[in-house]
């Protein structure tokens, strides 16, 4: 049997959700779906630059807190900088505190959140795998993620328009439809990337279970894993 081309770490040392296994449990299936087949592991040494070499994308499920060593460091970063395709879920955006890479990866940091809240997503680019089944008001409940800094890390870009990181923003909060935001009108919830010739997708949705039973929400992952894998 061939070695399974999606790696779904679920990995905490901080916070740990509950619906890691249902995340996990769908991304399996989504996997499936598009013709791959999926390996969960909490394991460290999984991150060797010969394994991720037969990985067509790794998916960071909400990991909190600092989950690789130094050497699944490196392979990490080698992996992506080499071609390799990254999904981080939800509280991925806690991960890895201490690593510089990872920091500037993401473009921005987790910074807290307020109670789990219904409220409305805004997408503002549709013409991607990821959010082209998502209506342009979403109405959504989750626990609506504030960031350290603007992602796209650029002080003169204007919302809604990729910054100098070559960040874009698929996806906003309407921070009017809800409490405890802190960014204002321009509150980016999903972005990706290119790095080097790798890709990364970065979602701040999935707090609960259900999220991931629900067929729009996984919709929006599936054209994730898409965009990763095209």
């Amino acid at each position: 049997m061939s070695t399974p081309d999606v790696l779904i770490y679920t990995r905490t040392t901080g916070y740990r959700h509950d619906s890691i296994p249902d995340g996990a449990a769908a991304l399996t299936e989504l996997a499936r779906d598009l013709g791959r087949t999926a390996e969960v592991t909490e394991d460290p040494g999984a991150f060797t630059a010969g394994r991720l070499a037969e990985c067509s994308v790794v998916v960071l499920l909400s990991t909190t807190g600092n989950v690789l060593t130094p050497e699944g460091r490196a392979a990490l970063e080698a992996y992506l900088r080499g071609g390799g395709a990254l999904l981080a879920v939800h509280a991925a955006a806690n991960a890895e505190p201490d690593w510089p890479f990872y920091g500037e990866l993401l473009g921005t940091r987790f910074d807290g959140h307020p109670e789990i809240q219904p409220g409305t997503v805004l997408v503002d680019d549709h013409d991607h795998p990821a959010t082209a089944p998502l209506p342009a008001r979403w109405a959504w409940t989750d626990e609506w993620y504030n960031f350290t800094s603007d992602p796209r890390g650029s002080a003169d870009s204007t919302p809604r328009e990729s910054g100098k990181s070559g960040v874009r923003i698929l996806a906003r909060a309407d921070e009017t439809s809800y409490r405890g935001g802190t960014h204002g009108d321009d509150h980016p919830l999903v972005w990706c990337r290119e790095i080097d010739s790798g890709r990364l997708f970065f979602t701040a949705l999935g707090h609960a279970s259900e999220t991931y039973r629900d067929p729009v929400f996984r919709a929006h992952l599936s054209g994730a894993l898409t965009w990763l894998t095209t």
